[in-house]
């Protein structure tokens, strides 16, 4: 059996092009690997074609694509084999919706509020302007409605099989309400001219039986839909009538036919550009293809987990990372209906390994969560990467970014402006829901009533604007001290940029938020209203927070790209080594079983790639003069029309360090890296919204963006560029590698579980989605790995840009963390004493339980060893030594340890030991 609590995980995407079979043969990869637990992406049914399955449209079974129940059998009968556990990223906040695929979402869209469905989405049906009744709004056409009309790509067909009615815009199916049958029935037969055959007779009289109000129902549509496909020759004659609703410019009353049965549907078709201020349901983000679920309603959860439940009860399910627990309404109420069914499903006997994608900002804490064990390590790969760059390099690069963008190197400036620029664009319609609603609160009693509605929109705005974090988490009892200190806090900041009279208008939007507008005493509120309000605006933070930050700020703040990860401060002065050390024996005593990761299939750029562009903070010196003489060797490549500049000074700055961190160890740019940093070059812009943006694409700026890459990549073009950029990266490649073999041993030493993303054992310098997700070489890595029993650790030096020298140090650190699980998994954190000229650049802690001990020294800052990164590192020039008292372990002969010795050839090391006397290990919090 594996462990309860993983050892390390490996994360897998799985795709159509790689299923539950190609999982299956890499399984004794994977145990030889060291790994305890496969961690892969959502295998719950996703939309076809999908290449991350975050677009689920049936909760209730596994991927026909992957392979389906067949195939997860097989998965699961190679983990058993092999000892492994299997980890699921599961998806509770949303499904993928529109297309033809969803058929809870096809069930709302025919009934309306009267399918069983409808409580399973967080729709505002009365939302809907100029409309008689409620519905919902389906953003999906390519062009304004109208003209869609006209033109006839609305069509109306009829289905034999179902004998149902559905609108088709291309590849989606907008389902008919069956209380309309019974008109076109009769238009259909009218129009077809069949009023005296039998088949159109039996038409009508069917239509005729179910006159009045909502007929049929619901109860009724199965009886009538059974009855229309057996009459016989219907078909026939409906496919004919359906000329009645044939669109077209030049048939005016067919076009206003069809346009007004679809007014007359349970939604409204619109513009795709309407999404961002008109749309009524909540989204993932701003994603009009993804809808949120309220796994708040109990017959939703039971439903989404079903399956979930049957997995764990029959033994082939030992963990579940919960995708965007930030957008759930109530995270704390989910997490303990979740570890009830966990324990109905395998009993209480052991722990279920629980944890949450859940990103902090800086200084930001995780709630605790019944059952959760941490997070899937994104604030710990920050922590690394801080640890690892040059503070005094990174005052330096300050100054270049100030000069470069003409503006303070300041973060905060950007993302203020972003949030602003996210709540006018992209979430526009989500704040309006949340304004409109708190505008009805304050019109429920007397006492409030005088708060204007667009001065509520203005406070709530601003509150909106300050927010620091991703969200609160106020349950319907209200908000801990925390969230309340908060919002508090947030609210002084909105009412410092507030110009108008306040009046009281603060105070009442900050009891709205914290619920006391509720409690005793007070003037009586809708508690339903007030409740929802205050729980919904915890759903909005979230994306309002990632939107602007992530998604935007960080791809216009550029100072140095390593830090701009997603949980990161790309406006970071470092951490030094007694900070970091902090940091892990708090995490070791809170959290020491949630995940260390330092690659995702969410990161900006590869792990490789980010400990390369870290290791310029070494180098300020030398990057600065590259960047000013490459800015002038490639300027007659810029595409300069009036006020245009493509790419941007601070895209082209970003570009060059993206080079550096993508630039291929061996052989030279091919076209197929051209066009990598085309794509990524391209979406970086986008996502910037400055110059171009995903609503409103420049065409012209972005096809200079393209233009300048492929100038500057072509040897004929720009052969002085390219000899000065492959000898710059050349010497950065070595500074990341030593930069990345320190995260590595970090990572796989520190408190926590290592979490391995797919392909990154061999050197990973890919880009942000979709470049990260491409196909892996397993079978170059199963072969290397199989030569690498008794690693010549020399020989894996002088050949290190092959990638298996990370190969073989990874086994190495995963084997030690299986022969010292206890160590590891449960053992304390001690800081060790470095003293001597180098101690700054040398990590070292002990980890021990009981008498069992590791001791782990790792390096950091290499440029002053290795000639700022001109050859390997001459590790007996480190002068500095460890304090290891209390401690023993073979070849150790006195209370400290030479970093010459510990390091050897290698700029880390991991050291079995025994510690001299027996200290009780703080025992870490299991969560089960």
């Amino acid at each position: 059996m594996p462990p309860a609590i993983p050892l390390a995980t490996y994360r897998l995407q799985l795709t159509a092009d790689f299923d539950f079979d190609k999982a299956s043969t890499i399984i004794p990869y994977l145990k030889a690997l060291g790994i305890t637990h496969l961690y892969a992406s959502p295998v719950m049914k996703a939309r076809k074609g999908s290449t991350h399955g975050y677009d689920t449209v049936d909760h209730s079974q596994l991927s026909p694509e992957l392979g389906g129940e067949a195939g997860f059998a097989r998965l699961s009968d190679a983990l058993k084999q092999h000892d492994l556990g299997l980890i699921i990223d599961f998806v509770p906040n949303h499904v993928g919706v529109h297309f033809a695929d969803n058929p809870w979402w096809l069930d709302v869209l025919e009934w309306g509020q009267a399918s069983p469905h409808a409580v399973s989405f967080d729709i505002d049906w009365d939302q809907l302007a100029y409309r008689a009744r409620g519905g919902v709004l389906l953003p999906i056409l390519g062009s304004p409605y109208g003209e869609a009309l006209e033109r006839g790509e609305i069509e109306l067909h009829y289905d034999p099989d179902e004998g149902s009615f559905s609108a088709w815009y291309f590849e989606h199916r907008l389902p008919i309400a069956p209380e309309r049958y019974g008109e076109m029935l009769r238009m259909i037969v009218k129009e077809a001219d069949a009023a005296e055959t039998e088949a159109g007779k039996r038409l009508l009289a069917l239509a005729a039986r179910y006159t009045g109000l909502r007929r049929p129902n619901r109860k009724q549509a199965p009886g009538f839909k059974a009855e229309l496909k057996d009459i016989a020759g219907s078909a026939d004659i409906i496919v004919r009538g359906l000329a009645a609703y044939r669109s077209a410019k030049d048939r005016p009353a067919q076009t206003l036919a069809l346009h007004h049965l679809l007014e007359r549907q349970h939604y409204k078709l619109g513009h795709w550009r309407l999404a961002s201020s008109d749309i009524n349901y909540r989204r993932f983000f701003d994603v009009n293809g993804l809808a949120g679920l309220r796994v708040e309603d109990p017959g939703t959860f039971a439903a989404t987990h079903r399956l979930v439940k049957q997995l764990i009860a029959d033994g082939k399910l030992q963990g579940i990372r919960l995708d965007h627990i930030d957008g759930l309404r109530d995270p704390a109420q989910y997490c303990q209906r979740l570890r009830r069914l966990v324990r109905d499903a395998q009993g209480n006997t052991k722990p279920f390994y629980t944890v949450v994608e859940k990103i902090l900002c800086e200084h930001e804490r995780l709630p605790h969560l019944a059952g959760v064990q941490g997070t899937t390590g994104y604030e710990w790969m920050n922590v690394i990467t801080q640890v690892l760059v040059d503070a005094k390099g990174l005052e330096a690069l300050n100054e270049i970014w100030r000069q470069i963008s003409n503006r303070p190197p300041q973060l905060a400036p950007y993302v203020k402006d972003a949030r602003r620029r996210v709540l006018e664009t992209l979430l526009t319609s989500e704040f309006i829901v949340l304004s409109r609603l708190l505008a009805r609160i304050a019109n429920g009693h007397y006492s409030t009533r005088d708060f204007s509605a667009d001065s509520l929109r203005q406070a709530l705005e601003l509150y909106v604007l300050h927010f620091p974090v991703y969200r609160t988490y106020l349950t319907h009892s209200g908000p801990t001290a925390l969230d309340r200190k908060l919002i508090d806090g947030t609210i002084e900041r909105a009412r410092s940029d507030w110009f108008a009279a306040d009046e009281g208008i603060f105070a009442f939007l900050r009891d709205a938020l914290t619920m006391d507008l509720l409690k005793p005493g007070r003037p009586p509120h809708s508690a339903p209203r007030v409740r929802r309000f205050a729980l919904k605006v915890q759903q909005f933070t979230g994306p309002m927070t990632a939107k602007s930050l992530e998604d935007t700020a960080f791809y216009q703040f550029h100072r140095l790209l390593a830090l701009n990860e997603v949980g990161g401060d790309p406006a970071s002065t470092g951490l030094t080594i007694p900070a970091f050390h902090e940091a892990m024996r708090a995490r070791a005593k809170e959290w020491p079983q949630g995940m260390t990761a330092t690659a995702t299939h969410d990161t900006k750029r590869g792990e490789d790639a980010r400990a390369r562009i870290a290791s310029l903070s070494q180098i300020p010196g030398e990057w600065t003069s590259a960047v000013s003489r490459w800015k002038v060797l490639n300027a007659p490549h810029l595409a300069l029309q009036a006020d245009l500049r493509a790419p941007s000074a601070t895209v082209e700055y970003m570009l060059y360090q993206t080079l550096l961190g993508a630039w291929p160890l061996q052989g030279p740019a091919d076209a197929d890296f051209v066009e990598r940093i085309q794509a990524y070059a391209l979406k970086a812009a986008r996502e910037g919204k400055e110059e171009t943006s995903w609503l409103n694409p420049h065409e012209a700026y972005e096809n200079g963006i393209n233009s300048f890459i492929e100038k500057i990549l072509d040897p004929a073009q720009s052969g002085e560029f390219l000899e000065a950029l492959q000898t710059l990266a050349r010497r950065v490649a070595l500074l990341g590698a030593l930069n990345s073999l320190s995260q590595l041993t970090l990572k796989a030493t520190l408190p926590g579980v290592p979490d391995f993303y797919q392909g990154t054992e061999f050197w990973d310098m890919s880009l942000v989605d979709p470049d990260n997700r491409r196909s892996v070489d397993f079978a170059a890595r199963q072969a290397a790995l199989a030569l690498l029993e008794t690693p010549d650790w020399r020989g894996l030096i002088k050949t290190w840009p092959d990638g298996q020298l990370k190969l073989a140090w990874t086994r190495h650190l995963l084997k030690l963390r299986n022969e010292l699980a206890d160590v590891f998994m449960q053992g304390d954190y001690q800081p060790l004493e470095v003293r001597g000229a180098h101690a700054d650049h040398v990590i070292a802690f002990a980890r021990r339980r009981g008498r069992s001990a590791a001791i782990v020294v790792v390096g950091r800052l290499f440029a002053p060893f290795t000639q700022a990164g001109r050859e390997w590192p001459v590790l007996e020039e480190f002068d500095a030594t460890v304090d290891i008292t209390g401690y023993a372990a073979p070849g150790l002969s006195a209370n400290e340890l030479p970093l010459a010795q510990a390091f050897r050839d290698f700029p880390a090391a991991v050291i079995e030991a025994r510690a001299e006397s027996t200290v009780k290990s703080a025992r870490p919090r299991v969560r089960a």
